[in-house]
Order: C-alpha cells, then structure tokens, then sequence
C-alpha cells in the first residue's frame, strides 16, 4: 500500500506540462525517503507573470491547500513568485514553502550575491519587490530575463547567456534559476557557468524533508 504523502507540491498554474516536469524533479530527489505529489490549481492561469495572475490562482490554491490538508506534513508553493504564500500560511497550521524565498536563503549560504534568471522581462519587478521583502536586497546582484533580439538561441542557451552576462557584468556568484518551469537545467548550466545554479523546486524539497525527518 502506498504511503500516505507528506509533501504536497502546489502549481499555482494550470499548465499540465509544467507539472510533470516539477513532479519528475521531485520524485528523483525524493526517491524512496519520502512520498511527493504535485498537483495543478485549478481554474488558474497557465503562467504566473502578473500581480492579477496571483489573485486569480489564489481560489484554487486554498482549495487544494483545504483538500491536502490532513495528508501532508509540508506544502510547497512552486512558483518563483512565491505567489499567496503569506495567506496560504494562514489557513494551515503546516510548514509552507516557496520556493522563491528558498532558493534565495540558500543562495546565501554559498555566496555573497546571486542573480535571478528569468524565463520573461514582465515579472523582473515582482521579483524584486520580493528580494526587498524577504530583506536580501543587499545580497542580490541583479534580476535578469533572456533579450528578444537574439534568435536562434534555445531557451536554455538564452538563460546561460544572461547567466554569464550577470556573473561577470553584475558580480553574481550564486546564480538562481527564477522559475518553475526551468527545473532539471540547474547542472547543465552549473556545469557551463562553474558557479552554484539553484532550481528552486530543489531547494524547497532540501527545507522540506529537513522539517520531516
């Protein structure tokens, strides 16, 4: 019989896709210590870019917060926004995470400034709103997304580029890859940059199993 799950992963979108590549990142770190399930918010949005987009995957994420209540120990916000984090905190006596703040405090302890690379231009300013509220606004080197004037480049390739562009421009030494949607590229980027690459759903998972076990 299968577990009950303790981990519970919240997409705040609704893109199916999205979600299996969170879950397999998930399931590969968790092996068999302990149980995930990543679920997509229902009547969201497909991509979480704007302060509107939050408010309308809110409805849906408290849902699923109220269904998984009693079978999780963790949530996890997977979302580099870290979207309604602070009241889907209130309606649970459970630890929640996002896995914004996340990578972010962790950056920290393999650094001195980390560099946020991200998938769009449009939401570079929520993100550094949110660097000023978790108060790390001294320790982030700079907030960048991949230009539209370069064609050819995979996504991948773009994100490199940036991430190069903040190392050596902006003095990043820590470099966090700001979406969900980008998980599973931290290593091959690690491994071209030679400096710390963080996928955000990995680094909830770290905080998570450290508040289960």
């Amino acid at each position: 019989m299968k577990k009950t799950p303790k981990i519970i992963i919240i997409n705040p979108n609704s893109d199916s896709a999205m979600t299996k590549k969170i879950k397999a990142t998930a399931e590969k770190f968790a092996g068999d210590n302990f149980d995930v399930v990543c679920l997509p918010t229902p009547d969201a949005p497909r991509f979480i870019e704007t302060r509107e987009d939050e408010a309308l995957a809110a409805p849906g994420m408290i849902r699923l917060v109220r269904e998984n209540d009693e079978k999780c120990a963790v949530f996890i916000i997977a979302c580099h926004c870290d979207p309604n984090l602070d009241f889907i905190k209130k309606i649970t006596k459970k630890p929640v995470i996002g896995i914004g703040e996340a990578s972010m405090r962790l950056a920290t302890m393999l650094g001195n400034r980390f560099a946020i690379i991200q998938a769009t231009k449009d939401s570079i300013p929520i993100k550094e709103a949110l660097v000023r509220k978790y108060q790390l606004r001294g320790r982030m080197a700079s907030v960048r997304a991949p230009r539209q004037d370069r064609p050819g480049l995979s996504d991948e390739d773009s994100y490199i580029t940036e991430a190069k562009a903040a190392i050596a421009e902006d003095r990043a030494d820590v470099i966090i890859l700001g979406c969900a949607g980008m998980t599973g590229l931290d290593q091959r980027m690690q491994d071209e940059l030679g400096v710390p690459v963080l996928d955000g759903v990995l680094c909830a998972l770290l905080f998570a199993m450290a508040l289960t076990t």
